[in-house]
C-alpha cells in the first residue's frame, strides 16, 4: 500500500514574521529539516539534521490550529526534501498567502507560481557564494522578494553590483540585511546595530534603491532562537 507523502519537519510555530515586505505580520511557519549549504553565519543550524517525519495532513492540521492567513515554509533548504512542492501546492489551495523562503542555491521553477519566493543569494563571506543559481533571477515575479545577508564592505559591494548587473530593483523588492552572528559564533562579527547604520549610509550614498531589512523577532525575543 502507497505511503501518504512525508516531510521531515523541524518545526512548526506561529510568530511574528521578521523580515521582508510582511514583516511585523503574524505569520505560521513551517521549519523543514537538511541544508546543503553552512554559511558561516548560519543562525539556524539546528535545523540541518534535527526533525521528525510528519505527513503533509499532519503539517495542515498543525497549521490550521494556528487560525493563521499567512504561511511560510523555510528551513533550513526546503525545496531539497521533494515534498515540498505537493506542501506548497496544498497550503496554495488553502492560504491566501503562501511564503517560501530558500537559499538562492536551487532552482525555485518547480515552486507553485501562487507561491511568494524569497530567494535568499548568498554573499562572499557567507562561504557559498559560488552556489548561487542565478538562473533563478529571470523565474522572479513581482510578488518575489530577493534577500542579501551582509556582513562587511565587501560584501555590500558584491551584492550592490548584483542588483545592478541583474536590474533586481526593477523586478520586485529586495532586502539588505545585515548579519546578525549566531550564539557563541567567532569571526570578529561586528555588533548589527553598528553595522546596519553603516549599511543604511552605504545605501545612500549609492542611491541603491532596496530595502535596509532586520531581523524584527530576534529584536523582540533576543534570548530566544527556536520557535521565533
Amino acid at each position: 500500500m502507497n505511503q501518504p507523502p512525508r516531510l521531515r519537519v523541524n518545526e512548526i510555530f506561529c510568530s511574528i514574521q521578521g523580515e521582508g515586505s510582511r514583516a511585523g505580520m503574524r505569520c505560521a511557519f513551517v521549519r523543514l529539516t537538511g541544508c546543503l549549504v553552512r554559511c558561516r553565519w548560519c543562525d539556524t543550524a539546528y535545523a540541518f539534521d534535527e526533525g521528525s517525519w510528519l505527513t503533509l495532513d499532519e503539517i495542515l492540521a498543525r497549521l490550521r490550529s494556528f487560525g493563521c492567513p499567512l504561511v511560510e515554509v523555510t528551513g533550513g533548504e526546503p525545496l531539497l526534501q521533494p515534498n515540498v512542492y505537493p506542501l506548497l501546492r496544498r497550503l496554495a489551495d488553502e492560504y491566501p498567502t503562501v511564503l517560501l523562503e530558500t537559499s538562492g542555491t536551487l532552482s525555485i521553477a518547480r515552486v507553485d507560481p501562487r507561491v511568494a519566493r524569497i530567494v535568499d543569494f548568498k554573499c562572499p563571506s557567507s562561504g557559498a557564494a559560488e552556489r548561487n543559481c542565478w538562473e533563478n533571477v529571470a523565474l522572479l515575479t513581482p510578488r518575489d522578494e530577493v534577500k542579501f545577508v551582509i556582513a562587511d564592505r565587501a560584501d555590500y559591494e558584491w551584492a550592490r553590483d548584483m542588483v545592478r548587473r541583474h536590474d533586481l530593483s526593477a523586478r520586485g523588492v529586495v532586502l539588505f540585511s545585515p548579519v546578525s552572528a549566531p550564539p557563541g559564533a567567532e569571526g570578529g562579527y561586528r555588533p548589527v546595530a553598528k553595522l546596519a547604520r553603516e549599511l543604511a549610509e552605504w545605501l545612500l550614498e549609492d542611491r541603491l534603491d532596496v530595502r535596509l531589512g532586520l531581523q524584527l523577532h530576534k529584536i523582540v525575543w533576543p534570548e530566544r532562537t527556536r520557535g521565533v
